[in-house]
Protein backbone atom coordinates (compact mmCIF):
# COMPACT_ATOMS: atom_id res chain seq x y z
CA UNK A 1 0.00 0.00 0.00
CA UNK A 2 0.98 3.44 -0.90
CA UNK A 3 2.03 5.97 1.68
CA UNK A 4 0.34 8.68 -0.37
CA UNK A 5 -2.20 11.06 1.66
CA UNK A 6 -3.63 12.91 -0.87
CA UNK A 7 -3.03 15.48 -4.04
CA UNK A 8 -1.86 18.48 -2.72
CA UNK A 9 -1.12 20.45 -6.09
CA UNK A 10 -2.38 21.15 -9.93
CA UNK A 11 -0.09 23.31 -11.30
CA UNK A 12 -1.41 24.77 -14.96
CA UNK A 13 0.17 27.09 -17.79
CA UNK A 14 -1.98 30.62 -18.23
CA UNK A 15 -1.76 32.93 -21.34
CA UNK A 16 -2.91 35.84 -19.28
CA UNK A 17 -2.28 35.85 -15.58
CA UNK A 18 -4.78 38.32 -14.68
CA UNK A 19 -7.95 36.59 -16.96
CA UNK A 20 -6.95 33.45 -14.94
CA UNK A 21 -7.13 34.95 -11.37
CA UNK A 22 -10.47 36.73 -12.21
CA UNK A 23 -11.28 33.04 -12.83
CA UNK A 24 -10.12 30.93 -9.58
CA UNK A 25 -10.20 33.91 -7.51
CA UNK A 26 -13.03 36.34 -8.04
CA UNK A 27 -15.02 33.67 -9.66
CA UNK A 28 -14.68 30.07 -7.81
CA UNK A 29 -13.30 32.08 -4.19
CA UNK A 30 -9.98 30.40 -4.38
CA UNK A 31 -7.61 32.08 -2.16
CA UNK A 32 -4.03 33.22 -3.01
CA UNK A 33 -1.33 32.15 -1.13
CA UNK A 34 1.63 33.12 -2.28
CA UNK A 35 3.53 36.82 -1.84
CA UNK A 36 2.27 39.42 -4.93
CA UNK A 37 6.29 39.06 -6.46
CA UNK A 38 6.75 35.37 -6.28
CA UNK A 39 8.52 34.53 -9.34
CA UNK A 40 5.26 35.33 -11.31
CA UNK A 41 3.81 32.05 -10.77
CA UNK A 42 0.57 32.22 -8.06
CA UNK A 43 -0.27 29.77 -6.08
CA UNK A 44 -4.36 29.58 -4.87
CA UNK A 45 -5.64 27.52 -2.04
CA UNK A 46 -8.23 25.38 -2.68
CA UNK A 47 -10.63 24.62 0.52
CA UNK A 48 -10.24 24.59 3.84
CA UNK A 49 -6.39 24.73 5.51
CA UNK A 50 -4.62 21.80 5.76
CA UNK A 51 -1.34 20.83 6.88
CA UNK A 52 -0.43 20.39 3.53
CA UNK A 53 -2.81 22.33 1.36
CA UNK A 54 -4.48 21.46 -1.63
CA UNK A 55 -3.69 24.21 -4.22
CA UNK A 56 -4.14 25.24 -7.64
CA UNK A 57 -0.99 27.01 -9.35
CA UNK A 58 -0.86 29.29 -11.91
CA UNK A 59 1.88 29.81 -14.39
CA UNK A 60 2.74 31.75 -17.21
CA UNK A 61 3.27 30.46 -20.21
CA UNK A 62 5.93 32.29 -22.56
CA UNK A 63 4.97 35.27 -24.40
CA UNK A 64 6.35 32.94 -27.51
CA UNK A 65 4.44 29.88 -26.80
CA UNK A 66 1.62 28.63 -29.12
CA UNK A 67 -0.57 27.43 -25.82
CA UNK A 68 -2.43 24.67 -25.66
CA UNK A 69 -4.57 22.98 -28.71
CA UNK A 70 -7.89 24.41 -29.41
CA UNK A 71 -9.29 20.92 -30.04
CA UNK A 72 -9.72 19.45 -26.07
CA UNK A 73 -8.92 15.79 -27.16
CA UNK A 74 -5.27 17.25 -28.31
CA UNK A 75 -4.57 18.55 -24.41
CA UNK A 76 -2.87 17.09 -21.93
CA UNK A 77 -4.92 17.80 -19.43
CA UNK A 78 -8.67 16.65 -19.62
CA UNK A 79 -10.33 18.91 -17.11
CA UNK A 80 -9.88 19.84 -13.18
CA UNK A 81 -12.33 18.47 -10.77
CA UNK A 82 -13.43 20.56 -7.57
CA UNK A 83 -15.60 19.67 -4.56
CA UNK A 84 -18.78 21.17 -3.35
CA UNK A 85 -21.03 20.51 -0.59
CA UNK A 86 -24.03 18.70 -2.01
CA UNK A 87 -26.23 21.45 -0.57
CA UNK A 88 -24.67 24.39 -2.12
CA UNK A 89 -24.72 22.92 -5.98
CA UNK A 90 -27.62 24.46 -7.42
CA UNK A 91 -26.81 28.03 -5.94
CA UNK A 92 -23.51 27.72 -6.95
CA UNK A 93 -24.70 26.62 -10.41
CA UNK A 94 -27.28 29.55 -10.40
CA UNK A 95 -24.29 31.98 -9.48
CA UNK A 96 -21.67 30.78 -12.18
CA UNK A 97 -24.52 31.59 -15.37
CA UNK A 98 -24.82 34.99 -13.39
CA UNK A 99 -21.94 35.59 -13.91
CA UNK A 100 -22.03 34.89 -17.84
CA UNK A 101 -20.41 31.39 -17.76
CA UNK A 102 -22.10 28.35 -19.61
CA UNK A 103 -22.46 25.64 -16.79
CA UNK A 104 -23.02 22.12 -18.65
CA UNK A 105 -23.63 19.24 -16.03
CA UNK A 106 -23.27 16.18 -15.74
CA UNK A 107 -23.69 12.45 -14.08
CA UNK A 108 -20.39 10.62 -12.93
CA UNK A 109 -20.29 7.87 -14.45
CA UNK A 110 -20.12 4.77 -11.51
CA UNK A 111 -19.86 7.17 -8.42
CA UNK A 112 -23.02 9.14 -6.70
CA UNK A 113 -21.71 11.87 -7.65
CA UNK A 114 -23.34 15.04 -10.23
CA UNK A 115 -20.93 17.49 -11.54
CA UNK A 116 -21.53 21.15 -13.62
CA UNK A 117 -18.54 22.07 -16.17
CA UNK A 118 -17.14 25.33 -16.92
CA UNK A 119 -14.20 26.88 -19.18
CA UNK A 120 -11.19 28.67 -17.90
CA UNK A 121 -10.05 31.57 -19.84
CA UNK A 122 -7.64 29.53 -21.15
CA UNK A 123 -10.14 26.43 -22.47
CA UNK A 124 -9.72 24.25 -19.38
CA UNK A 125 -12.51 22.10 -18.87
CA UNK A 126 -13.10 22.79 -14.71
CA UNK A 127 -15.56 20.81 -12.85
CA UNK A 128 -17.45 21.39 -9.95
CA UNK A 129 -18.46 18.25 -8.57
CA UNK A 130 -20.71 17.25 -5.17
CA UNK A 131 -22.65 13.69 -3.87
CA UNK A 132 -26.01 13.21 -5.65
Amino acid sequence: MSAIRGLTELVIWVRDMEKALQFYRDALGLTVMSPPDFRGAVFLQVGESKEVPQQIVLVPLPKDSPGAPAERSQRALHHIGLELAAQDFEQERERLQSLGFEVRLGEHPFLPLRGMYIDDPDGNEVELIALS
